[in-house]
């Protein structure tokens, strides 16, 4: 009986030797599961700030082009104001040569 004993105490001793070898390889697994983690942490942190950067550079375009949209309204009634002006130049320019015509005919 003692035999089995010993038997029974060699092989809870090799399991045991076993257990921890696999204690020891969970453990290893466990660091480079954290090293992964902080790497991922850490890459993240890098793409929020990118992002933020990315939406800061959107809103002042998105100023500028609304300042730009402002830009051109006023340029475009100041066109419709010179085409205006224009058309009175040209139709009393019409008009001056007509008078010119008729004071050479009345000569």
């Amino acid at each position: 009986m003692e035999k089995e004993i010993l038997d029974i105490l060699k092989e809870m001793q090799s399991d045991m030797k076993l257990m921890q070898g696999d204690i020891k390889s969970v453990q290893s697994d466990m660091k480079s599961m954290q090293d992964d983690v902080k790497s991922i942490k850490m890459a993240q942190e890098e793409h929020t700030q990118i992002l933020r950067a990315l939406e800061h550079k959107t809103d002042v375009i998105s100023a500028a082009q609304e300042n730009l949209k402002h830009e051109v309204f006023e340029i475009k009634g100041e066109v419709k104001s010179m085409r205006k002006d224009m058309s009175s130049v040209e139709i009393i320019t019409a008009n001056n040569w007509a008078d010119i015509a008729k004071l050479k005919a009345i000569k």
